[in-house]
């Protein structure tokens, strides 16, 4: 992989596992996570979609949450943001197992960035 590569996208959704089966059925995704709060993971096998489960005690509305890039390395990446006057990447807190990272835009456009990608294990490990 030689330049970063888009592969997550994230919505807040008011019915998740409803959401789910709907990508699902309609276009032949997979879903591969669902996690405590009830928020979905599913994957036509390159991009991911995080259907993230509106939280009713929460501040954040349903719609376009972030998006996710796959790098080589995150660490040139950082020192090249900062020197853009945008913060560094923070690590993100948790078991998190699709992104390392939080950044954000000029804008204020939160986007994660990974070094293993945003597939499951499973899909991410080359065969054999």
């Amino acid at each position: 992989m030689s330049r970063p590569r888009l592969r997550h996208l994230a919505i807040v959704v008011r019915d998740a596992p409803r959401m789910a089966e709907f990508y699902c059925t309609q276009f032949g995704m997979e879903q591969f996570h669902t996690d405590p709060d009830g928020s979905c993971f599913v994957t036509d096998g390159y991009l991911n979609l995080a259907l993230i489960q509106q939280q009713l005690t929460g501040d954040v509305p349903t719609g376009f949450n972030h998006f996710g890039f796959e790098v080589p390395a995150v660490a040139p990446l950082a020192d090249s943001l900062a020197a853009a006057g945008v913060p560094r990447p923070a690590l993100r807190g948790g078991d998190r197992p699709f992104a390392e990272y939080r950044a954000v835009d000029p804008e204020g456009n939160w986007f994660d960035l990974s070094e293993h990608g945003f597939l499951p294990p499973s899909a991410a490990e080359p065969p054999g």
